[in-house]
């Protein structure tokens, strides 16, 4: 093999990645991955006490990382958050709109304020986050964006009617932008992860019959684990990644191709 090839190929070694929801349990995997990859992060949450216990987990590894705390509905809070960066870091290069809320409501009684909750948390927030890092991205002529699909956003998934909406906004506004954006060689994806669970989905999405008809539908049989969507992050962050966009990319152990 030749030597260090793999290493230059998908080196990211000096990138500055922005993380929106970086104190979400999938979200923060993946910022202490890009850290561990020599990319320096700003994690970004309305979570400070997540924030700091993701900032501590990446200085292990004596990674550059900043915080940030933001409200990210706010399109002003993401123009604010820029500047921090660019303050700290200089640029954007690669981005991860990752933060949203969810809710087991039955779709007769979702209250028109929980609605807007969950759709602005993650549609109208991906939009912010694309709008305004990708502004930056489009000026320098290059970057890499990854939102946060799902494997509701299509077929949706019983017991998360606004979540399945809202996943099924972000997979079409990311093939638009995917578009609109390619010939400023900024690419835009997005990640479908499949089930990985936490204590409060288990707690309220989870109960006995639905766990054996998830794992009935994964072909490997089990629940992901959050580190097993970082290889995915590094690819689409990497130039190994340089003429993908527009894509949707499943980590979901089979669930989006079993049948019967």
């Amino acid at each position: 093999m030749e030597q260090h090839y793999l290493t230059k190929f998908f080196n990211l070694e000096g990138k500055v990645a922005v993380v929106i929801g970086s104190a979400g349990f999938l979200c923060s995997e993946m910022a202490i991955g890009l850290a561990r990859a020599g990319v320096a992060v700003a994690l970004l949450d309305k979570n400070e006490t997540g924030l700091r216990k993701v900032l501590a987990r990446i200085k292990k590894h004596r990674s550059r990382a900043i915080t940030y705390r933001m409200d990210v509905t706010d399109k002003n809070a993401h123009q604010q958050a820029l500047q921090a960066v660019l303050k700290e870091f200089k640029r954007v290069d690669i981005l991860i709109n990752g933060a949203g809320i969810n809710a087991p409501t039955p779709v007769m009684d979702i209250a028109l304020e929980e609605w807007h909750a969950i759709i602005d948390s993650h549609v109208t927030a991906t939009l912010f986050g694309c709008q305004v890092f990708g502004a930056h991205m489009i000026k320098r002529k290059k970057g890499s964006i990854i939102n946060m699909s799902s494997a509701s956003a299509g077929p949706p998934l019983s017991r998360a009617f606004t979540y399945s909406v809202a996943k099924a906004g972000i997979r079409n506004l990311t093939q638009n932008l995917g578009r609109e954006w390619a010939p400023y060689n900024v690419r835009v994806n997005a990640l479908r992860p499949g089930f990985f669970p936490t204590e409060w989905s288990k707690k309220h999405f989870i109960d006995p019959g639905r766990n054996d008809a998830i794992l009935g539908h994964t072909p490997m049989g089990r629940y992901g684990k959050p580190k097993e969507l970082v290889g995915g992050v590094l690819w689409l962050a990497s130039d190994a990644a340089s003429f993908v966009t527009g894509s949707e990319v499943s980590i979901d152990g089979g669930f989006s191709c079993m049948t019967i």
